[in-house]
């Protein structure tokens, strides 16, 4: 029987981004605000920060509530892979993303994370992702939109896929 194919994004899905932020040392949260401080507001009078530009940001995240022993669950019932984007202007990011990998999930499991801007170029039945962006509103498969009202958490999510698995 082949397993059907199962994505799942890291930033705000496995990796809760904001555990990151909070871990950062004052002085290099305050440096970057700053900087942005001096950039252009958006349209809506807004500063744009770009947490995800700084070094190292990601090896300071912690998982998400459940999202480990949903991944592991999942994995022996999916062809899973892991898809996650790394910002172009964040040098460490793709690093961090391999190393926190293979803290927290340990194994082979390193070998199937896919960093793409392009999500929808895979081939796959399933996309767990927090977003719309990077292709994912264009992914042939079901995009299960996390952490949105119909699934808020990984308890509904792994449910819901569990159910599918056969």
């Amino acid at each position: 029987m082949n397993k059907k194919i199962l994505y799942v994004d890291m930033d705000n899905v496995l990796v809760n981004f904001q555990s990151g932020i909070d871990s950062l040392p004052d002085e290099i949260k305050n440096h970057h605000q700053k900087k942005w401080a001096q950039k252009p507001k958006d349209e809506h009078g807004k500063i744009k920060e770009n947490w995800d530009e700084i070094e190292t940001i990601f090896s300071l995240m912690q998982p998400i509530e459940g999202a480990i022993e949903s991944y592991n669950l999942l994995a022996e019932k999916f062809d899973t892979y892991i898809l996650s984007t790394s910002p172009w202007e964040n040098v460490s990011a793709a690093s961090d993303k391999v190393a926190w990998v293979k803290k927290y999930l340990g194994g082979y499991v390193y070998k199937r994370l896919i960093l793409s801007h392009h999500k929808n170029l895979n081939k796959g039945d399933f996309l767990i992702d927090d977003r719309k962006a990077n292709g994912v509103d264009k992914f042939e498969g079901e995009h299960i939109h996390f952490a949105t009202e119909k699934f808020p958490n990984w308890k509904v999510v792994t449910e819901y896929l569990l159910a599918k698995a056969e």
